[in-house]
Parts: C-alpha cells; sequence; structure tokens
C-alpha cells in the first residue's frame, strides 16, 4: 500500500458506477497515471471538479494491489474559461487526446507536462487566435517526441533552402526543394499526395517557431501557421486515430 502527492492534469475521463468516475492523470514525474476519484459525481463531493477534463492539481493516491485510488486533491486551475468557447474547447480537447496518445505509465515527461500547460494557458486566458497556437503546440510536440521536422536543407539533395517555392515531405519529415519535388514526381516515385506546397511565410514561421522555444509563440496571420500540415504530419507519425480531431472546426 502506497500513499503518493502527484501533480497532475486530467487527460480523460469515463463516468464509472453512480457516483465514481475513472481519470487518466497525466504527472509530469510519473506520466499516465489510471485512477478512480470516488463520489465526485455527487453535488456535494470536494473532488467535483477534480475528475473534469483539464483539472490540474496535487492529487493524493492511494496505490493497493494495483488499483490507484484519488483520496483527496488540491485544486490549481480548472481552465473553466474554455467551456465558454466552442473553437477553444474543441482545440483544448484536441490537446489532451494528442498528449494522451504518447504518455505512458512511470514515464518523466516534465518537458511535454510543461508544453501543454503553455498552451492551454495561453488558449484559456490570452486572445491569441487558437490555430496558431495549436499549430505551435504540434510544431514543438513533434520535436519533444524526436521528430522534429527538418527545415534548413532539402531533406532530398541537402542543399541549403533560401528561395521557393517549397513543399514538405510528410514521409520525410522535412522541406524539400522545387527541383527534387520534380524529380520525384517525374519518376514516378510514390507519395506524391504527401508532398505538400509550403509558402515562404509559413517556412519562416515555423523556423522561427522553433528558435523561439514552445513559451514565446509567434504573434502573427493565421495563414502563417500551417496548421493543417502540421496535423497530417503529427496525426501520420502517432499512426493512430485522434478521434477528438473531426470535432475542430474548419
Amino acid at each position: 500500500m502506497i500513499q503518493t502527492e502527484n501533480t497532475a492534469i486530467v487527460l480523460r475521463h469515463v463516468d464509472y458506477r453512480d457516483n465514481d468516475r475513472m481519470v487518466t492523470l497525466f504527472s509530469p514525474s510519473r506520466g499516465r497515471i489510471d485512477a478512480v476519484i470516488r463520489n465526485c459525481r455527487k453535488p456535494r463531493s470536494h473532488n467535483l471538479n477534480a475528475g473534469e477534463l483539464f483539472a490540474l492539481g496535487d492529487y493524493m493516491l492511494y496505490e493497493s494491489g494495483g488499483r490507484t485510488t484519488v483520496t483527496s486533491v488540491r485544486l490549481t486551475e480548472t481552465f473553466y474559461t474554455l467551456r465558454e468557447n466552442y473553437e477553444r474547447l474543441t482545440c483544448g480537447t484536441y490537446l489532451l487526446s494528442v498528449t494522451e496518445a504518447v504518455v505512458e505509465p512511470e514515464q518523466e515527461r516534465q518537458e511535454l507536462f510543461m508544453l501543454l500547460l503553455h498552451t492551454l494557458s495561453r488558449l484559456a486566458f490570452s486572445d491569441q487566435p487558437w490555430r496558431p497556437l495549436l499549430a505551435g503546440f504540434l510544431l514543438h510536440f513533434a520535436a519533444a517526441e524526436g521528430f522534429k521536422p527538418r527545415l534548413n536543407h532539402c531533406v532530398a539533395c541537402g542543399r541549403s533552402l533560401e528561395e521557393g517555392p517549397f513543399f514538405f515531405d510528410l514521409e520525410e519529415g522535412g522541406v524539400l526543394c522545387a527541383a527534387c519535388r520534380e524529380a520525384k514526381r517525374q519518376s514516378g516515385e510514390p507519395g506524391e499526395k504527401d508532398r505538400v506546397s509550403l509558402a515562404p511565410q509559413q517556412l519562416r514561421w515555423m523556423r522561427e517557431a522553433l528558435g523561439r522555444g514552445s513559451a514565446a509563440w509567434l504573434d502573427t496571420p493565421e495563414s502563417y501557421a500551417p496548421l493543417p500540415l502540421l496535423r497530417r504530419y503529427v496525426e501520420g507519425r502517432l499512426g493512430r486515430r485522434i478521434r477528438s480531431a473531426a470535432l475542430l472546426p474548419e
């Protein structure tokens, strides 16, 4: 029998029995933790908000017989304002789903935890458009997970990329010069649909976003952040369906 306190955020929940809730917690020091919160759905429960999506706090966990139970919670933030805007709420839910796809039990993930919190905080408490925020998250998520896109040299010939037109090769994970893209097309090499046109300002945006770090998003026009491309790239690398992606506005 072990009792520990863990800072964590709720990534997912499922109602269980009459008043309980199963939650998937993400702890920066322990990764994924699956636990049950007893009676949290009762109207007067002290843990009423602790089992909601986005809930952030210090969770006291009691572990026995292979099961984990939340005994008490000291909440830090609920990100309640996300529930007041449908687009930001669906974006936040998507962030949780992408994060859940990679976190594993007993795996320290400090960098990913802070990336998620930085993004949720901006999403909930700033007036920054959600599309560049999500694009920035996916770009830094790819870097944290070991498949950071290669943006400075052509992934085929290795030449420095300064002048367009540019293309992004989703399979190779980086930018392709126009000459190499055409050579691949002429040779009939498979994967043409995965070589996506990339505007010069979009390439500059990605380079600068990576250079500044995950805590400093860019205040730029939404069109500069290649969200559809980054979604395809990350979701393809994850190799699994992100169900909440269907809820994202076009």
